[in-house]
C-alpha cells in the first residue's frame, strides 16, 4: 500500500507515469504543488474574429469555410474559418489525415491561440481546438485555465487531474507544508500563507485579478517568488561556501612557458586582459579554491586569459580541464588551445560524448595518467573519467550548465583533501540583478575593453520584402573579396526542422548567387562535417556560409564582414548580439542585417531597435532581461538552470536586496530552514551544504 505522499497513491499514476514525473524531478505528491503553471489562458469568453489583435492570445469560434493540405517546402494543413465579423486562418505543421477530415466545410470549431499577421490576414499557428457538433452548446470556462510545463506523454488534462488531487490532500491535512519565510519577509508584513498562495496560483478563483496573474504581480505569486529567489540564492551561497571551505593546490610558481606564450602572440594583451590575469594569478596562489567569473563582450579576449591561467596550472604540475556546453564551442577551444600550446610542448586531449570505443579508452587512460590539458563537453564530468591531479577547471558559457552539473564537476576534481580552482567565462554580459542570484558568492572580473583594430559593426533592420536587395548586397560583398554569414532561424526548436530550413535557403542562395561558393552548417551535421565547413570558411574556400544558430559561437573569421539574420524578430537580444559578434573581428568595416517578417509586434520592434542603436553588450543584456526574463537571457530554456517557476528577475529585481538580507539571517540563525528552502525549490540541500 503506497504512503500518502507517494505519487503512485494518486489516481492515474502507474509505474510509467511515475517514471515520466520523476524525469521532471517530481517524486512525491508535495512536489506537484510546486510544479506551477507557466501561464494562464483566458477561456472564460469568446472574441469576435474581427476584434482580434496581432500578438494577443484569444479564444474564438467560427465555421470552417475551407481546409486543405498545402504542399511546399513543408506540408501544412491550412484551415479558414469565419464568424460573420472576420476571417481567420489556422495553420498546422504537424497534422494527421484524420484532422483534415475533421475540418469539414460547415463544421463549427472553437480554438485558442495567439493571433498574428499572415499573408492573408490574421492567423493562428497550432491553436488548441475542439469541434462542436451541430447544435451543440459548449459552456465556457468559469475561471482561468492553468497551463503547466510538461513533457512527452503528459497532457494538460493530466496535470489538472494530478494537481487537483494534490491540492485536495493539502486541504484535507494529509500533506503538511512548513512555513519557511520569516513573518516580515515582504514589505514588513506577514506574507500570504503558503497553502493559500499555492491554491490561488494553481486554481485562480472566478473573480481573480486576471491582469495581475498574467503579469505575475499578484501577492500569491510574489509570496512564492521571494521564496524561490531566496532558495536559489541560498543554494549558490551554500555551494560557494562549501567550495571555499576546502584547500586547493597553491599554483604560485610562474614559468618560462607563460613568457613564451605572450611573446608568440601577434598582439599585445589589453590593459583589461592584463588586470584580469593578475586577479586570477592572485586567486591561484591562494590556499582556497578560486571561484571566479570572467565576463566580457564578444571578442574581448577571454580565451587568452584562460590560456594563461591554464599555463600557470600546468607549470605547477597540475592538470587543466576546459569544458564547453556544445561540441562546436568545445572544438573551437581544442583548435585554439592546440595552436597556441602545441609549440610549447603541450598536446590537448579531447573528450566528448561522441568519442567512443578504443579512442575513448585511450583518452581516459591519458587523463588518468596526468594529461596536462583536457578539452571537451559535459563528458568531462561523467562517471569513468578519473583525473590524476586536476588543479584548474575552465568552464566556458557556464550558465548553460545546471547547478547539479557544477557540483558533479567539483566532486570530479577532488584529489585527497584538495579541490580544483574554477575559472568561469561567458561572452553573455550578465546583468547585475541576474548575477546576484546566478553567481552569488563568486568573484567577478570584467574584460571591458576590446582589442585595438576592431571596428564597430553597423546594424540595419530590413523587412523580408526587401530580400532581393539583401541578396544583391551579399553578392557585392563577396565579389569584393569579403565573406558573409546567412543565419536561418525558426520558431520550432527542432534541429531537424531548422536543418531543413537552412538547406532550403542554401539552395535558394546557390541559385541566386551562381558564381559564389555557398557552404552549409547546421546542428544535424556530424561534428567532423561542421568542423570541416567552418575551417573551409575560415580558409576563404567558402564565400557565403548558410547556417542555423549553431554558429552563435564559432571560429574567428576576420574576413567575414557581413552577417544576415533571417526572422530576427524570433530571437532574443543576447542571441542576436552573439551572432552579430561573428563579424567585426578584423579591421574592415562590418555590417549586420536583421531581416524580419512584417508586421512586427511591439516587443520585437523594441528588440530590433536596441540592436540597431547599440553594440554595448551590457546595455543589451539589461534590456534583454527587462524584455524577456532570465531564462531566455541565459539560454536556459533548454538546460534547467534558473528556470524559475514563478520568479522573474527582471520584474522582481526589487526583491533581491531583501533576499540577501533574509539569506544572511537564515544562514546564521536558522540553517534547518535553509535546507528546507533549497530542497523545496532547487534539490537536495545536503549536496549544496556538504552536510
Amino acid at each position: 500500500m503506497p504512503e500518502a505522499d507517494d505519487l503512485t497513491a494518486l489516481a492515474g499514476v502507474g509505474p510509467k507515469m511515475a517514471e515520466r514525473l520523476a524525469n521532471l524531478g517530481l517524486h512525491q505528491v508535495r512536489d506537484l504543488l510546486f510544479h506551477l503553471p507557466l501561464r494562464y489562458e483566458d477561456r472564460t469568453r469568446l472574441r469576435a474574429i474581427g476584434e482580434l489583435l496581432p500578438g494577443a492570445p484569444a479564444q474564438v469560434e467560427g465555421r470552417v469555410d475551407h481546409a486543405a493540405i498545402v504542399r511546399g517546402r513543408r506540408s501544412m494543413l491550412v484551415v479558414s474559418i469565419s464568424d460573420g465579423t472576420g476571417r481567420l486562418t489556422l495553420r498546422f505543421f504537424h497534422f494527421t489525415a484524420r484532422q483534415k477530415q475533421q475540418f469539414a466545410t460547415g463544421a463549427t470549431v472553437r480554438c485558442y491561440g495567439e493571433a498574428r499577421g499572415g499573408f492573408q490576414g490574421l492567423e493562428m499557428v497550432h491553436p488548441t481546438y475542439s469541434l462542436l457538433r451541430e447544435g451543440q452548446s459548449k459552456p465556457l470556462a468559469d475561471r482561468l485555465t492553468s497551463i503547466y510545463p510538461s513533457t512527452e506523454g503528459i497532457g494538460q488534462s493530466t496535470w489538472t487531474r494530478l494537481t487537483d488531487q494534490a491540492l485536495a490532500q493539502l486541504a484535507e491535512g494529509k500533506l503538511a507544508l512548513q512555513e519557511l519565510l520569516p513573518e516580515n519577509a515582504m514589505t514588513g508584513q506577514r506574507p500570504m500563507s503558503l497553502e493559500s498562495a499555492l491554491n490561488y496560483i494553481h486554481r485562480p478563483p472566478p473573480d481573480a485579478d486576471v491582469a495581475a496573474l498574467v503579469e505575475r504581480r499578484h501577492p500569491a505569486q510574489q509570496r512564492l517568488a521571494i521564496e524561490e529567489l531566496l532558495a536559489h540564492h541560498l543554494a549558490m551561497r551554500l555551494l560557494n561556501r562549501r567550495k571555499r571551505a576546502h584547500d586547493a593546490p597553491r599554483l604560485d610558481q610562474d614559468g618560462e612557458l607563460e613568457r613564451q606564450f605572450l611573446a608568440a602572440l601577434p598582439f599585445e594583451p589589453t590593459r583589461a586582459q592584463a588586470r584580469v590575469c593578475e586577479e586570477i594569478r592572485a586567486d591561484l596562489a591562494g590556499r582556497h579554491p578560486m571561484l571566479r567569473l570572467v565576463h566580457g563582450d564578444v571578442g574581448s579576449g577571454k580565451t587568452v586569459v584562460a590560456a594563461l591561467a591554464a599555463l600557470r596550472a600546468i607549470v605547477n604540475g597540475y592538470q587543466v580541464a576546459v569544458m564547453a556546453p556544445t561540441e562546436l564551442l568545445a572544438e573551437q577551444h581544442l583548435r585554439v588551445f592546440g595552436d597556441w600550446l602545441r609549440p610549447l610542448g603541450i598536446e590537448p586531449a579531447w573528450l566528448s560524448g561522441k568519442v567512443t570505443g578504443k579512442a575513448r579508452a585511450s583518452v581516459l587512460e591519458a587523463i588518468a595518467a596526468g594529461a596536462p590539458l583536457v578539452v571537451g563537453t559535459h563528458a568531462l564530468m561523467q562517471d569513468g573519467v578519473e583525473y590524476a591531479r586536476l588543479g584548474l577547471v575552465i568552464v566556458d558559457e557556464q550558465h548553460r550548465f545546471g547547478v547539479h552539473q557544477r557540483m558533479a564537476l567539483m566532486r570530479k576534481g577532488e584529489a585527497g583533501a584538495l579541490r580544483p580552482h574554477q575559472l568561469i567565462m561567458t561572452a553573455t554580459p550578465i546583468p547585475r540583478t541576474l548575477a546576484m542570484t546566478a553567481y552569488a558568492g563568486m568573484e567577478v572580473s570584467v574584460i571591458d575593453e576590446l582589442p585595438p583594430g576592431r571596428t564597430p559593426v553597423t546594424t540595419a533592420v530590413l523587412s523580408a520584402e526587401r530580400r532581393g536587395e539583401i541578396i544583391r548586397r551579399v553578392a557585392a560583398a563577396c565579389e569584393s573579396g569579403r565573406q558573409a554569414y546567412w543565419v536561418c532561424t525558426l520558431i520550432e526548436e527542432s534541429d531537424a526542422v531548422q536543418a531543413q530550413a537552412a538547406e532550403a535557403v542554401a539552395l535558394e542562395l546557390r541559385d541566386a548567387l551562381g558564381g559564389l561558393r555557398v557552404g552549409l552548417v547546421h546542428g544535424r551535421k556530424k561534428a567532423a562535417d561542421k568542423q570541416a565547413r567552418m575551417l573551409a570558411f575560415k580558409a576563404g574556400e567558402i564565400d557565403l556560409l548558410v547556417a542555423t544558430t549553431v554558429i552563435e559561437v564559432g571560429v574567428d573569421v576576420p574576413n567575414a564582414t557581413l552577417m544576415i539574420i533571417e526572422n530576427a524578430e524570433r530571437l532574443g537580444l543576447s542571441q542576436l548580439h552573439q551572432l552579430r559578434g561573428r563579424v567585426g573581428r578584423g579591421a574592415k568595416q562590418s555590417s549586420c542585417v536583421l531581416i524580419y517578417d512584417p508586421p512586427l509586434g511591439d516587443l520585437a520592434r523594441q528588440r530590433l531597435d536596441i540592436m540597431r542603436e547599440s553594440t554595448d553588450g551590457f546595455r543589451i543584456a539589461e534590456k534583454d532581461l527587462e524584455l524577456r526574463g532570465p531564462g531566455d537571457v541565459l539560454g536556459t530554456r533548454q538546460t534547467g538552470m534558473l528556470q524559475f517557476r514563478v520568479a522573474d528577475l527582471g520584474r522582481d529585481a526589487g526583491l533581491l536586496n531583501t533576499v540577501q538580507e533574509i539569506a544572511d539571517g537564515l544562514l546564521d540563525n536558522h540553517p534547518h530552514q535553509v535546507n528546507g528552502l533549497v530542497r523545496r525549490w532547487v534539490g537536495d540541500a545536503t549536496e549544496f551544504a556538504g552536510v
